[in-house]
């Protein structure tokens, strides 16, 4: 059982998980922020969406004196008083959109680059103003695939070709550099804070989609929150006893898992593979 008095660094998923999937409201969620604010325990967001979405959130969250990881894990970002760089993994955005436009003649999908302000805040339920925001991308591009699934396939093995990847997150699939995920970037951020705090953390993680299965497998317990419109994603058989599943979705589920993890007494169900 972990508690509030460990080294802990809590790394969560926002869309679905903290987040609600569709109206991003974390209400639910509220009365943990607050107890891991009070215990002063980093929770440190890792999400598919940009630094330029995330500094918002984290202002709104209360979270700003902690880093973050964006764009699934192509970039992470510090707080300003921390005067650390922020640090890019995998290739470029220009670099990744020439990729893609190569291969418009090949396969049927849209990506951001593709579409305008008023388009990608249709397809995420933003207004024009925060869809401007998830454009501002610095190593990843999220696109509506229009082609099948054989020629997904294809599709993948293309990307390879040109040392980039392939990812679903909760609405997208998302293209970045080889390599790249929120597990490599929550791992590169955990040694981090163990040089500089000199000593070593538990980990915890909480998400909900494929694209955060990195994730989950990098931390000591995780939490992989029922997601609303997929089936349920496999972990290894290694992970009995530190994963948790949800019977919840979004932030109510994110907080169920924060229950069996943190709250002595709490009952608790462990999660069979």
């Amino acid at each position: 059982m972990l508690t509030l008095k460990d080294n802990l660094l809590i790394f969560t998923d926002l869309d679905g998980s903290l987040l609600d999937h569709d109206s991003y409201s974390w209400q639910a969620a509220q009365p943990w922020l607050g107890r891991l604010s009070a215990a002063r325990i980093p929770l440190i967001i890792a999400s598919s969406k940009t630094a330029a979405e995330i500094a918002i959130l984290q202002q709104r969250l209360g979270l700003s004196a902690f880093p973050f990881i964006a764009e699934n894990g192509a970039q992470i970002v510090f707080p300003p008083g921390w005067r650390h760089p922020a640090r890019i993994f995998g290739a470029d955005y220009a670099a990744i959109v020439n990729a893609l436009h190569r291969l418009h003649a090949s396969f049927a999908f849209r990506g951001f680059a593709d579409a305008d302000d008023a388009t990608v805040a249709q397809w995420c339920g933003f207004t024009p103003q925060e869809a401007r925001l998830a454009r501002q991308r610095a190593g990843s591009e999220p696109l509506c695939w229009l082609d099948d699934q054989q020629q997904l396939a294809h599709f993948r093995h293309a990307l390879a070709q040109q040392r980039l990847t392939l990812t679903r997150g909760g609405r997208f699939y998302h293209v970045m550099g080889r390599g790249v995920s929120k597990g490599r970037a929550a791992r590169w951020l955990i040694r981090y804070y163990q040089r500089r705090h000199q000593r070593p953390f538990t980990t915890l993680a909480l998400g909900d989609g494929p694209n955060d299965l990195p994730l989950l497998q990098s931390a000591d317990y995780a939490v992989l929150i029922r997601a609303l419109r997929s089936e349920p994603l496999p972990l290894p058989a290694t992970r009995r006893g530190r994963l948790y599943r949800s019977r919840q979705t979004g932030p109510a589920g994110w907080s169920e898992g924060l229950d069996h993890f943190l709250l002595p007494g709490k009952a608790r169900r462990i999660a069979h593979e």
